[in-house]
């Protein structure tokens, strides 16, 4: 078993890189918006409702998956490096596969801001998530959250952490997916 911590800031490229990444390896994608996109079917975002719903099929998929017989799972998360709570909620996703002997991979894409403003609008994005539809809104939240949080690592931060760190500002999802392959043999 085999657990893949893909992540990085808004709109660097997680979930396509995680497609990329499914299709040549034996791994499942679970992308962040997947749980995120059906809790907001029932409740806005950042209710309690939509937080338990996320929340019971997160772990539940863990639960599952980290106990069957698939080779593995690429997670896919907005990190805010440098709060406790976060890593704390990485750390009890990665417990649940440690249980069952997994072996844990970080990745990191970061790529330059105009870059990740671009991807923003990407035809594949909008598709897969429907909360991003908005364009205008995302990229203000984009904006807003570079300005606001840490969501790239510098030398020093998750010191426990073996981190594979990947510009992709200028490589293609399968360029990126093939170093991690590659990177840690899957």
């Amino acid at each position: 078993m085999k657990l893949v911590i893909l992540f990085g800031p808004g709109a660097v490229g997680k979930m396509t890189v995680g497609q990329e990444l499914a299709k040549i390896t034996e791994l499942k994608l679970f992308h962040n918006h997947m749980s995120l996109e059906l809790a907001n079917q029932f409740f806005d975002w950042s209710t309690t409702g939509f937080k338990q719903i996320d929340r019971l099929i997160r772990f539940g998929i863990f639960d599952i998956v980290a106990k069957s017989d698939l080779e593995g799972l690429i997670f896919t998360f907005v990190w805010v490096v440098n709060e406790q709570k976060e890593e704390d909620y990485i750390d009890s996703i990665v417990e649940i596969f440690q249980k069952e002997n997994a072996e844990i991979y970080y990745v990191e894409l970061y790529a330059d801001l105009e870059e990740r403003l671009r991807r923003n609008k990407h035809e594949d994005r909008l598709n897969e998530k429907p909360s991003k539809r908005d364009t205008a809104f995302t990229e203000k939240m984009i904006l807003h959250h570079e300005s606001k949080f840490k969501l790239n690592t510098e030398e020093g931060d998750l010191p426990n952490k073996e981190i594979l760190k990947i510009d992709n500002t200028h490589l293609s999802a399968a360029e990126v997916a093939s170093q991690i392959k590659d990177f840690y043999s899957l």
